[in-house]
């Protein structure tokens, strides 16, 4: 696990330390994109892979996040949701993502899920890029 937090650690300090020329190349937004999603299923498997699982043949204990952006919540077969959220009427967009990681609770009051929060926006945008690479 210690490997996955360095690995974790360094990916976000070359983020933040890329110049801006860089980041302007096609060769290096692909790069970049690369990076985001190698350390977003990094950040996947330290914070969410307890719980989730992106993998069909690997299910665990929450509902699994294959093909979650775009799909209504509460809506996953075979997961029994809280009456808030399968009656909520949202649909998981990256903002709304996003807001359910930093305070699920605060987002979506009687949901069974217990969190402990994502606030840091870099940790958001790698594993919401990770969560875009799940696809049916």
């Amino acid at each position: 696990m210690g490997r996955k937090f360095i690995l974790a650690g360094t990916l976000l300090a070359v983020s933040w330390s890329m110049s801006p020329a860089f980041a302007e190349s096609k060769v290096a937004n692909r790069a970049f994109q690369e990076i985001k999603v190698e350390a977003g299923q990094t950040l996947f498997d330290i914070q969410c892979r307890r719980c989730h699982s992106d993998d069909k043949s690997d299910p665990s204990y929450g509902p699994e996040l294959i093909g979650i952006i775009g799909r209504p919540a509460g809506d996953e077969e075979g997961y029994e949701y809280s009456d808030a959220l399968q009656n909520s009427g949202i649909v998981w967009t990256k903002a709304a993502l996003r807001a359910w990681m930093e305070d699920n609770d605060g987002f979506m009051p009687g949901t069974k899920m217990r969190h402990v929060g994502i606030e840091d926006m870099t940790v958001q945008d790698f594993i919401l890029a990770y969560l875009e690479t799940l696809t049916e």
